[in-house]
């Protein structure tokens, strides 16, 4: 393996075949999982979603603390416990038939799954330095795109072999994947602990490490900007999955199969094309700030598109091309975006307090997604237009923030290379007497 400033990392081949599997293992319930989870334990839908909803709020709560463990133990330790609690959640869910026995297992599962985003960020932090985070982003982005596809199919085949009693086959599926996801990550080896920047300090639970807890967070004026900025790109992400689909059957009156198309034309995208696109914004040396203002300002021509789309309102031939033009935009955005932000931020927290500072920055997507259905709706009800000119807005927005939070933030944060010193200046040649 070559050195963790190069091309590749030690373990990396690990690290981003267990991030596939685990992906393949969400995939197979994640779309499912009202369905999933009601034929696994025999309970009513209406019990299912409540326990679900619960135990899916008391997961926000717990992730400050999954950042705390982070700092203490180190990111890889805190991910194995986490694939450990995964794997024997999903081993036991299929004993769980009664109400009380189910809440206990999603409510740890829950608290594992809603953690994981923080630890996994964590860890690309602590086994990557410069470039190659940005690059582990983007791969990672792209198997968990193509993992949970594959994983979505895998279900279906299932269910089409042995019925709704597949769904138990799937609960062990889901544990066997996060059992080899936990024994491939446990095989990559953490990067030595650099001076990459304010903070830096010894590893995780080393005497000596200076005392910090969220107030540094909260001190640290350009993070929490960097934090706010990405709420309202967050809301973008959003989009799909919770305005779309109503936005294209209420306003636009089309049928709901083109909610299918759309999303399996991001899938695709993101699964083929993530790697290549950041790979080449990596390669023309842009500012992680001006790459991920670029993806927000990309984001905000999708949005535009759709208001013009639900303006004119063209025949159905027309409205299909238009629409899927503009979820390439919307994609093409989310290729460009995801690698820089997600680098920037792991990159801007310092090393000694990591897990807290992406702990506090994960929270931005977490109060997003929760924040969107009740916002679109309402938004929705008034003008089918009105919640793309909101998160037009946002966006735009999300990129101004961006570019003038450029100049607050640590330099090695911005830039993914360390900038070229400029050359020493030759002193003047004395005139001859």
């Amino acid at each position: 393996m070559k050195a963790v400033d190069g091309t590749r990392v030690p373990g990396e081949g690990s690290l981003l075949l267990g991030i596939g599997i685990s992906a393949v293992g969400i995939g197979m319930y994640i779309p499912f999982s009202l369905v999933f989870f009601h034929h696994v334990t025999g309970l009513s839908f209406t019990l299912v979603g409540l326990v679900m909803t619960v135990t899916g709020v008391a997961g926000l709560v717990f992730m400050p603390l999954a950042g705390t463990a982070v700092d203490r133990f180190g990111a890889q330790r805190v991910n194995l416990v986490l694939y450990g609690i995964r794997t024997l959640g999903f081993a036991l869910y299929p004993l769980a038939d009664s109400l009380p026995a189910f809440a206990a297992v999603a409510l740890v599962t829950a608290l594992a799954d809603r953690s994981f985003g923080v630890v996994q960020q964590s860890l690309i932090g602590e086994v990557a330095r410069g470039a190659a985070r940005d690059r582990l982003q983007a791969s990672t982005r792209a198997l968990q795109n193509a993992g949970m596809g594959a994983g979505a199919l895998l279900v279906s085949g299932v269910l089409g072999l042995w019925g709704t009693g597949g769904f138990t086959h799937t609960a062990w599926g889901n544990a066997l994947a996060f059992a080899l996801a936990g024994l491939l990550v446990s095989r990559v080896r953490p990067a030595p602990r650099a001076d990459a920047g304010p903070g830096a300090s010894a590893a995780p639970g080393a005497p000596g490490r200076p005392a910090a807890g969220y107030r540094t967070v909260l001190r640290d004026r350009p993070f929490l900007g960097l934090t706010a900025a990405n709420f309202l790109t967050a809301l973008g992400y959003s989009a799909l999955s919770v305005l779309f689909p109503l936005y294209l059957t209420t306003w636009l009156a089309a049928p709901a199969s083109l909610t299918g198309a759309a999303f399996t034309v991001n899938t695709v995208l993101c699964a083929g094309a993530g790697v290549l696109v950041a790979g080449r914004v990596r390669r023309s040396g842009a500012r992680r700030t001006r790459s991920a203002a670029l993806g927000a300002v990309l984001f905000a021509a999708a949005f535009a598109g759709q208001i013009v789309l639900g303006t004119l309102r063209p025949g159905q031939t027309a409205t299909l091309i238009a629409l899927l033009a503009v979820v390439v935009v919307y994609t093409l955005g989310e290729l460009v975006h995801s690698p820089s932000g997600g680098a920037l931020s792991v990159s801007a927290a310092p090393e000694a307090v990591r897990g807290r500072y992406l702990a506090t920055y994960q929270l931005s997507y977490s109060l997003a997604g929760a924040l969107a259905p009740a916002l679109f709706t309402a938004l929705l009800s008034v003008d089918g237009r009105l919640p793309w000119a909101v998160l037009t807005a946002a966006a735009l927005g999300a990129a101004l923030a961006l570019l003038r939070l450029e100049r607050h933030l640590p330099a090695h944060a911005v830039h993914a290379e360390p900038p070229a010193a400029p050359a020493a200046r030759r002193p003047p040649v004395p005139a001859a007497a």
